[in-house]
């Protein structure tokens, strides 16, 4: 499947002990998210984005080696959630999406949840929350087929100001070392639902 979350694209990651997003948060964030904003505007939140913290020459996409086996990644892009792109808006933020690689600490949906809190802060938090859940994926209790290492388990909703997507990989054993997540436009979300449904 040619899209987002398929290909391996950038994500952003989270540690889950005292330094983790949520920790970091405790200071205000601001109550707006990127998608939509411009390119320019997405910048200047990213750098003063206290969960985010930017190095000096990142500006949409952000990587971090916390410790061995754990990453985090952030990327904020012009182009749909989809992957999908007849005609670009290279001024405007389509989809940012996050990642959090941990070997030492499995990932879980509310670690992803509570990491989405840190990001974007409450009101948006609050719009994923209670977001209209539109598609889960595979059905409960699905192994790995013969010769997969992977299981992919998501969830896409649709809130009042964003759509969100968010997805994690389980092993042969059930554990999840890797959990990502987007956040994108509305206007973005059926080709989205389109590719994803069976």
């Amino acid at each position: 499947m040619a899209i987002g979350f398929r290909r391996g694209l950038s994500w952003a990651m989270v540690r889950s002990s005292s330094l983790t997003l949520a920790a970091l948060a405790i200071a205000a964030q601001p109550t707006w998210a990127i998608p939509g904003q411009t390119t320019t505007l997405a910048e200047t939140w990213i750098r003063n984005n206290t969960t985010l913290r930017p190095a000096a020459r990142e500006r949409l996409a952000i990587n971090r080696l916390i410790a061995p086996g754990q990453r985090f990644t952030f990327q904020a892009s012009v182009f749909p959630v989809s992957g999908v792109s007849p005609a670009i808006d290279r001024r405007q933020i389509r989809t940012e999406r996050f990642s959090v690689v941990d070997h030492a600490n499995p990932i879980t949906p509310e670690r992803l949840d509570e990491s989405l809190r840190a990001i974007y802060g409450q009101e948006i938090f609050n719009d994923y929350r209670q977001a209209a859940v539109l598609l889960r994926y595979p059905p409960r209790g699905a192994r790995p087929a013969p010769g997969e290492n992977v299981v992919l388990r998501g969830e896409l909703r649709e809130g009042d100001r964003f759509a969100y997507w968010q997805e994690i990989a389980y092993d042969r054993a059930g554990t999840a070392y890797l959990g990502r997540m987007a956040v994108f436009l509305k206007a973005d979300l059926p080709a989205l639902e389109a590719q994803l449904s069976p």
